[in-house]
């Protein structure tokens, strides 16, 4: 039996599940507010020590470790579930990434698997964050110029 695509899609948009969208947005909302509150919360502690550039760059450590650490032993994934987009701020996000590919790689050793696939999620958006930047500052630069 042949069936055409334009059939085949209908047949598959009747029979998928439909997205809670309302619900997954708000989801998003409340665990990424958390997790900002959560890094607000550290960087407050960490003023209490530190200057102001120093306590911001130990709240990023703080959570890319907390991130590792709760992918690591299986709960980051848990708690995406039902969060959704809301574990995705950039640098949890970003962590999970990379240490998931990681973890996928580790039986194939320390060289040929974690070394030559951990950025395997994340090398693109190093890439092209990257390029951006300096297509950015060159276009800046430009106008600068002409200003």
């Amino acid at each position: 039996m042949q069936i055409d695509k334009k059939a085949y899609q209908k047949y598959a948009d009747a029979r998928a599940k439909k997205s809670p969208c309302a619900k997954n947005c708000v989801c998003a909302f409340l665990y990424g507010g958390l997790i900002c509150t959560i890094a607000q919360g550290l960087k407050d502690l960490y003023l209490t020590f530190l200057k102001e550039k120093e306590a911001g760059a130990l709240v990023s450590v703080t959570l890319i470790f907390i991130a590792a650490l709760l992918t690591g032993i299986g709960i980051f994934d848990r708690i995406a579930k039902h969060a959704g987009a809301g574990t995705l701020v950039p640098i949890t996000g970003f962590s999970n990434a990379v240490t998931s590919s990681a973890l996928d790689a580790k039986g194939e050793g320390f060289i040929l698997g974690v070394g030559a696939k951990i950025f395997t999620i994340a090398g693109p958006v190093i890439l092209y964050g990257v390029t951006a930047g300096a297509v950015y500052g060159v276009v800046y630069y430009i106008i600068q110029l002409v200003l």
